[in-house]
């Protein structure tokens, strides 16, 4: 075990936030979690901070929650540091993209009837009125009455590749990244996908296939909090909103390979 002086040595270079990530790296999932003293995280995290890592270790398992070995993740995907202002900029995208915009309401020229002055202009002790269907009368019309219209707009690809791989580093610093040998289920039924869930820990998750299937499709669509999709139409906002990330091996080969 190297001594203080080379761990200052080594960690003079490396940012604070850097350091902070991979300490906590360190204590949950890779292959060093059984560290017991702040001399021996400190020395993982040095190496890690000064690129002698270029991977993460996680355990993946099987079907029946149990871990059948480990699996690499690759640190330009789940490792780089998050960067908060662009996943705010692309979940409240995505947002703006889901509005429908039909939303209308009429404004007093679109509100029938109202052609009438109600009251003579002067001499009756009333306020000057010219229409019965201006903004302060009862069945009036509405003042910049809303109408149907397009919130829609588009984000640079670099943004929402680094908003994606800013929530996948993310979800891996907080040790919510699970990776399933094969997620499958042999027939639709959501008690089976929920026993899988529930053997390894999962609650509102994001399962993510190669490919679209439609068994884990139709087995998870009616448990709560469950979303499934597939490697290569990952949602910032899906991931952002669950608690984890279930992956199936063939799933993150896929999402390596697109955004390393």
């Amino acid at each position: 075990m190297p001594g203080i002086k080379y761990i200052t040595r080594v960690l003079r270079g490396v940012r604070f936030e850097k350091l902070n990530y991979v300490m906590g790296v360190v204590k949950q999932k890779s292959g060093h979690s059984k560290a017991r003293t702040f001399c021996d995280i400190l020395w993982c995290a040095a190496r890690y901070g000064a690129g002698y890592y270029d991977y993460v270790m996680f355990g993946f398992y099987d079907m029946n929650g149990k871990q059948v070995g480990e699996v690499e993740l690759s640190e330009a995907v789940f490792g780089i540091e998050p960067n908060e202002s662009v996943v705010h900029d692309v979940v409240k995208n995505h947002l703006a993209n889901c509005r429908q915009g039909t939303q209308s309401a009429l404004t007093r020229a679109e509100v029938s009837g109202g052609g009438k002055k109600p009251w003579k202009q002067k001499g009756t002790g009333h306020a000057r009125q010219g229409s019965t269907r201006a903004p302060q009368w009862t069945h009036g019309g509405i003042v910049f009455a809303p109408k149907p219209r397009d919130y829609s707009y588009t984000l640079n690809k670099k943004v929402k590749r680094l908003a994606l791989k800013s929530v996948l580093s993310a979800k891996a610093a907080e040790g919510n990244v699970i990776v399933v040998d094969e997620l499958n289920v042999p027939e639709i039924k959501t008690k089976t996908m929920q026993s899988f869930l529930t053997a390894v820990n999962a609650g509102k998750a994001v399962l993510v296939t190669p490919e679209v299937n439609m068994n884990v499709v139709k087995s998870a669509r009616n448990i709560p909090g469950v979303v499934t999709t597939t490697a290569k139409i990952l949602s910032v906002y899906d991931i952002v909103n669950a608690k984890q990330l279930v992956i199936d091996k063939a799933a993150l080969a896929i999402i390596e390979e697109v955004y390393a």
